[in-house]
């Protein structure tokens, strides 16, 4: 979580050694009085990110170590690798980088090294690192080996990023104070620290930034038999009574990602205590998820909207985006980054230079017979 800090009134030098500051109190809360009399370098290491709430339940559900952690096999191996090396050597972790679509497990993994490690784990997200003073806040209060895990990393802004290149590769912190002919400049010395950084977009980040980690790992989507699996283990931990082939439905529901998977678990244990008490069966699951919106492909309701227009009023198109964004009332972006993904994932939707086109396997999922042009025109 991100940690506000502040110096205490006793202090006689608002910037402490390394020696110090490693013995500061994590969290410190810091009164509006405090902050209007704080002197310009003390202000300087006043972090205003908000720590991020992360729900109990949420966090029982997350595995704790690599060997509880589903799927994601390639990934594993190499991180195993990676941490038996660093305490063989007695180091901290090299910097990571993780990508790939939400819900993928990019939080829970950082938890997991930590974990692992047996150091702390600092988590933040870029957006709530608006200034400078709140990446330093951050990384004044690290322990030497603790985990900063920084979520849509590809978001912080320039100057936070910059006050990172010396942080992440010599272990300092370069802090100007003052203005003008009466600014000078301070280095601190950092406690060796493992970043962590997690992006849906690793094409957004710069290069200076990117290239500094010395991981830079994928996270694909889930195999039905490791969703399934998941969904088995939530159940226990939610206390709810499953079939394996209950855990099977929801799973083929659930668009390759845990989260998701998670998500319908729970709107069918919902569906089960009220409406049919007993252990979640297959056709229990089949019922809840289909009175939410969810078929058996995993599509909901605007999904299915969108290959419907596009099938009964555009004889499966091409067309193009702008069109179908007025059709279905939402916005380009949304149809571009939700929606759309998953459906040329799963072969339902082709992109081409004229527009959009239902493929035949839409055609057939949704109960429509593709004519011959269009098969034609899918080859």
């Amino acid at each position: 979580m991100a940690i506000i800090s502040s110096k205490q009134p006793s202090d006689p030098d608002p910037i402490q050694p390394p020696e110090a500051s490693a013995k500061r109190t994590p969290s410190v809360t810091v009164s509006s009085d405090r902050l209007t009399s704080a002197s310009s370098e003390d202000s300087l290491l006043q972090s205003e990110a908000v720590p991020e709430e992360k729900s109990k339940q949420e966090e029982k559900l997350r595995p704790r170590t690599l060997k509880d952690y589903v799927g994601q096999k390639d990934l594993k191996e190499v991180l195993e690798i990676a941490i038996q090396a660093a305490k063989a050597r007695k180091e901290p972790l090299d910097h990571l980088l993780l990508y790939g679509p939400p819900g993928l497990g990019k939080t829970t993994m950082s938890l997991i090294l930590a974990s692992e490690m047996g150091v702390g784990c600092k988590i933040s997200s870029a957006p709530s690192l608006e200034r400078p003073r709140d990446i330093v806040g951050l990384l004044v209060n690290l322990q030497a080996g603790d985990v900063l895990f920084i979520d849509e990393i590809h978001r912080l802004p320039r100057v936070t990023e910059e006050i990172l290149y010396p942080a992440m590769e010599d272990s300092r912190l370069d802090i100007t104070i003052g203005k003008g002919q009466s600014a000078r400049t301070r280095c601190l010395s950092l406690p060796p620290f493992t970043l962590v950084g997690a992006t849906t977009r690793v094409g957004a980040l710069t290069s200076p930034l990117r290239d500094r980690f010395g991981l830079i790992q994928r996270l694909r989507f889930y195999e039905l038999d490791e969703l399934t699996q998941i969904v088995l283990r939530t159940a226990e931990l939610l206390k709810t009574e499953i079939t394996a082939d209950g855990a099977d439905e929801i799973a083929r529901r659930a668009r390759g990602t845990p989260r998701i998977a998670n998500r319908l678990l729970k709107r069918v244990r919902d569906y089960v205590q009220v409406k049919a008490p007993g252990a979640i069966t297959q056709t229990i699951a089949a019922e809840a998820l289909q009175l939410f919106n969810v078929d058996p492909c995993g599509l909901d309701w605007t999904d299915r909207r969108l290959l419907t227009i596009m099938i009964e009023h555009y004889n499966g198109g091409p067309v193009g985006i702008e069109t179908l964004a007025a059709m279905t009332g939402e916005d380009v972006q949304t149809i571009e980054e939700v929606y759309e993904p998953y459906l040329m994932q799963i072969g339902y939707l082709n992109r081409t230079a004229r527009g959009r086109v239902a493929a035949a396997a839409a055609w057939k999922h949704l109960g429509y017979q593709p004519p011959d042009s269009q098969l034609s025109f899918l080859g």
